[in-house]
This record gives C-alpha cells, structure tokens and sequence, in this order.
C-alpha cells in the first residue's frame, strides 16, 4: 500500500501537522478528517475579534483553501471516526466508510465541560468552544442587552471584555473567590477585577448558580442567595475535556489525555497525538503535563511531523499563552503551578501595566507580563535556556529586565 498519513480532527494541530509534512519530505498522501464543515480554523478570536465581528469566518481560517489544495492534502469534513481498527491499520467513518492508514495522527483537541444547570437548555445559553457557537450567539448580542457569563477564567473574562465593547451590560459569575484563581496569584485576579470592574462589569465572586430561568428564552440567571441577574444572554465557560474516547476505545494507553512520549508517538508508534488531547513529559519542568494552548498544539504537531517522517526530535518546547481583553495583552511564559513566591514588577494597583514573576524554592517558573512585552520575551528566552534571576533585580523597574538574569 502506498504512504497515507490520516489525521483525525481538524484542529490547530492538525493543519501544521498537514503543514510540516510537506515541508519535512513526506511524498504520501495526507488526509484531514473533521466533525465540523468547516476547514482548520484559529479558536481565540472566537472570544474576541470573531465574537464582536471584527474578522470574517475567512479571516478565521489557519490556511487558505488552496493551500491544501496546492500541497495536495484531502480534507474530509464533516466526517466523523467511528472507530480505529489498529490490527488493520484503517479508520471506519460514521457511515460506515473505511480508509486505510500507513500513519495515523489524533489531533482531537478538547470539547467544553458542561454542567446541567436548570435551564441550560434555553435559547440563549451558549458554551464558547468552536464556530458554530459563536455564529449562533449573534442573534442575541447587541448595545443595551445584558450578558450573564458563568465562569472567571480567561474565557470568561475575553467574553466580558468583548461583549463590553459592543455596549452590553455585563455581570461575570465565578464560584471560587477570586477569578483566574486556578492559574494566577491574588495579584494578577484583583488586577483583572479591578480593570473589569472599570469597564462596567459586575463580577461576583463566591457565587453559585441555581438556575437559569425562562420560558423558551432565557431571561435571567438566579444565584444560590436567590438574587435573579436579568440576562439576554448566558455564556458557560468553566473548562474543558480532552477528546479521548476514540483513541481509549482503541487501546491507546490513557492518562489524563492520549500518553504520547518525547516524539509525539503513542504506545502504537505508527499512531501518534498532538494537542490539547495529549499528555506529555516536559524535560524543563520534569513532569507531565497536558496543555491547552495554540503554541503546544502548534509545537508538538511539528515534533510529530518529524516523526513521522523518520527524524527523531525531542519536544522541549516551553509553555506560553496569551489572553487579550480592552487595552490589555497578557503574554505568559512558563508553568506557575506550584508557586510559593511571587514577585511585582511596575504597579498592579492603578496601572496596566506590570509583570508578575512565579518562583518555586528561589527559582523563576513563570511570568504573567501584562503590557510587557520585553518582560515575556526576556523570561520566555531565560526559561527555555535554563538561566536564573535575581528576585531584588526582578521587583525593580528602575533596572532592564535582561539584568536581572545570570547564567
């Protein structure tokens, strides 16, 4: 049989997965299968330029309809796996349809965690996870209507920031006491409290949610105190889930997410995963890690290229993120889980502008740079490189930031 590389999701990981192939030499053919009609797209803007019609579903787009066309990659859209049958190196499609693989990649990436509120059924509820959502929320945004978002993580928040923007009232609902509290220190979640609540929006904290009310549509969100929050709207943003089930029903070893090793292979090393449905070692932080973010997707779908291809490369590669909201570009670098310091550069209290750095035992994990650039590029070089900093050097201003690091 001749090559044939199939890579099942049409997500980030998928099209430069598609993408390196080329460029690393593979001469077979490629096939991308998606659930969804649409061809691999960016999902951040989703929260925010998509949401608020800034850019056009073809601005959206990772690659240009030709472009898999010129490279000669066959996408099959709309297409949903069945199953795989590893013994005879084939997927089965939904409609029974069977394609033969040489190579095979899951690229499944993560669906949103639901939680059966009363009342989620509405019209007008809405989890923020991939195109179609964000199309059918249009018909309910507009200036003056009001927005209840349930959730205080970074979806939630560029949610809030977006619908802000286009003149909506705004009331943000997190359980936990603070918003982003399972990924930044007090500091940085008062900041984004603070500059939320600048921006008109309502955010309560410690705050359960009972139900959401209406009749077909929904009017309002009532809390566990019993307060009823008037809404036109409802987004649900509280996580994700690795989509695993296809790769677990084929045998493949599971463990919070598809295993993969340091060359993106699984426990069958002709079938390997890249993405927010993987999990992998991380040599800097010596530990495993599952990621959610465009730079893992993009990173180790590259390293599984390589693979594929016979050229054995190790996937390294440090963690970063980003989260835009009004005036704000929040550029992180690293892991902070686990923290036991953190230290303030510039002013978090008035100012947009400040860099909060994450140490574990005296050494640098992370950074949160908002508005810093120079910040996140010094310590996203530092950490990939394995240098450390001065912490007395890290809270001064006054001192360039490529000072405060040593060999």
């Amino acid at each position: 049989m001749s090559e044939h590389c199939i890579i099942i999701g049409a997500s980030h990981a998928a099209a430069q997965l598609a993408s390196s192939l080329r460029q690393e030499g593979w001469e077979g053919k490629i096939s991308i299968v998606g659930d969804e009609p649409y061809m691999p797209y960016h999902r951040p803007p989703l929260s925010k330029a998509f949401f608020v019609g800034e850019k056009t579903e073809d601005e959206l787009l990772i690659r240009a309809a030709n472009f898999y066309e010129k490279n000669n990659i066959d996408l099959l859209l709309g297409c949903r796996v069945s199953r795989i049958d590893r013994d005879a190196k084939k997927i089965i499609l939904q409609d029974d349809a069977e394609i033969a693989y040489t190579k095979l990649a899951i690229t499944t990436g993560a669906r949103v965690r639901k939680i059966p509120f009363k009342g989620s059924e509405l019209a007008g509820v809405f989890y923020m996870r991939d195109l179609n959502d964000v199309k059918q929320t249009h018909k309910f945004t507009g200036k003056g209507k009001s927005a209840v978002i349930i959730g205080g993580g970074y979806i939630g928040l560029e949610t809030a920031a977006s619908l802000r923007k286009i003149g909506m009232s705004v009331t943000v609902i997190e359980a936990m006491s603070r918003v982003l509290q399972r990924v930044t220190a007090p500091e940085v979640s008062a900041f984004y409290t603070r500059v939320h609540t600048e921006e008109g929006v309502d955010i309560r904290t410690d705050a359960g949610v009972d139900a959401i009310t209406g009749d077909q549509h929904v009017d309002g969100v009532r809390l566990s105190d019993g307060t009823t929050i008037p809404a036109d709207l409802v987004i649900i943003g509280v996580g994700v889930i690795p989509n695993i089930e296809i790769a677990e029903a084929a045998g493949l070893t599971i463990d919070n997410g598809i295993a993969v090793d340091e060359h993106a292979r699984t426990n069958d090393h002709d079938i390997l995963a890249a993405g927010d449905c993987t999990n992998h070692y991380n040599p800097i932080y010596q530990r495993k890690l599952r990621l959610e973010s465009v730079q893992n997707a993009t990173d180790q779908a590259k390293i599984a290229a390589k693979t594929i291809c016979g050229k054995l490369e190790v996937y390294n590669a440090l963690p970063w993120f980003w989260s835009d909201q009004y005036d704000l570009k929040l550029q992180i670098a690293g892991l902070s889980q686990g923290f036991d310091q953190v230290i303030i550069r510039g002013d978090s209290e008035s100012s947009r502008s400040f860099a909060a750095f994450y140490l574990c035992e005296g050494r640098l994990i992370a950074v949160d740079a908002i508005n810093r650039p120079k910040e996140f590029m010094t310590t996203k070089r530092a950490l990939s490189t394995g240098q450390t900093a001065d912490p007395i050097k890290l809270a001064d201003d006054s001192i360039d930031i490529k000072d405060a690091f040593t060999n």
